[in-house]
């Protein structure tokens, strides 16, 4: 009987020791509400991969989740800064959502996914009345000067960035700059402005333009161009800066190899951008997956 038992014992042990090793390692993205980039079907936070939307970010990490299928994929929802303190903390967690800053090299690792698209130009954001104390006869406004001026007050998302160019403007203000919050969706700022909580605020266009589509009532919110605005380079993946960060980085990494070197990859870009990608961002795009294709690793 001691014997049936043990060998009985024994039997369930390989059996639970075997599962364990045919469950896929994890992969878990940080997910945002930010439309139209990153959309919520149903308003609900993805719980699987084929409840992500087709937008530019979403649609994306569509494409690089088919180059991944050794992991099991799961979504996490969260703020920018409680995803700073968590990987600080030692969670890994990975984002298709943030750009690379210098200060986000202490604990995250980047590899690149494409040039920044056409749409990602930052405007400055205002109420159609107050439209007048800011134009400049059709010219660009320039970030530099408007943020001299102490007539105007700007109110930005905490934590969030810009890209190299406008942070570094942003930086030298100091506590002169504009003011920032904490917030939980960057919409959350456009319904402010509009309640005449500030004077501007900083966005990408089509965000503005979503906003206004869900919100309804007039267009009563302006985006005007920055000379500045082009600041992002280059769209990243991170990964927390722990071991598993690092691995789940590498193979992102790959993944995004692989997608370079894909003879279908035209077709993918197709049906990631759809018609919003005319002939000349295609190229733009297919140039930088012959490097991507042709090149090592990329990681920081």
């Amino acid at each position: 009987m001691p014997l049936r038992r043990l060998a009985a014992g024994l039997a369930l042990l390989a059996t639970a020791t075997l599962a364990m090793a045919q469950d896929p390692p994890r992969l878990r993205w940080l997910v945002q509400d930010v439309p139209p980039y990153f959309s919520y079907l149903g308003s609900r936070a993805p719980s699987r991969p084929e409840e992500l939307g087709q937008g530019e970010v979403d649609g994306f990490l569509r494409l690089l989740i088919q180059r991944l299928p050794d992991y099991r994929h799961e979504f996490v929802e969260a703020s920018t800064p409680r995803y700073e303190s968590w990987s600080r903390q030692g969670e890994t967690l990975c984002s298709v959502l943030h750009v690379r800053r210098p200060e986000r090299l202490d604990w995250l690792h980047f590899t690149p996914l494409h040039p920044a698209l056409q749409a990602r130009q930052i405007h400055i954001i205002v109420r159609k009345e107050a439209l007048p104390r800011f134009e400049q006869d059709g010219q660009a406004l320039q970030l530099a000067e408007l943020l001299q001026r102490r007539d105007l007050v700007g109110l930005l998302p905490r934590d969030r960035s810009f890209g190299p160019r406008i942070d570094s403007l942003l930086a030298e203000q100091g506590p002169r700059g504009p003011h920032t919050i904490a917030v939980t969706r960057n919409t959350q700022l456009l319904a402010m402005l509009r309640a005449k909580r500030m004077d501007y605020t900083l966005e990408y266009p089509s965000v503005v333009q979503e906003f206004l589509r869900q919100q309804g009532g007039p267009a009563d919110l302006v985006r005007l161009p920055l000379a500045e605005g082009r600041s992002t380079q280059l769209a990243t993946a991170s990964c927390s800066r722990t071991p598993e960060g690092r691995q789940l980085i590498e193979a992102i990494d790959l993944a995004m190899r692989q997608l370079a070197q894909d003879p279908q990859r035209e077709r993918l870009l197709r049906s990631w951008r759809g018609s919003a990608m005319d002939e000349a961002e295609q190229q733009k795009l297919l140039r930088y997956l012959d490097e991507r294709a042709r090149g090592g690793p990329q990681i920081e």
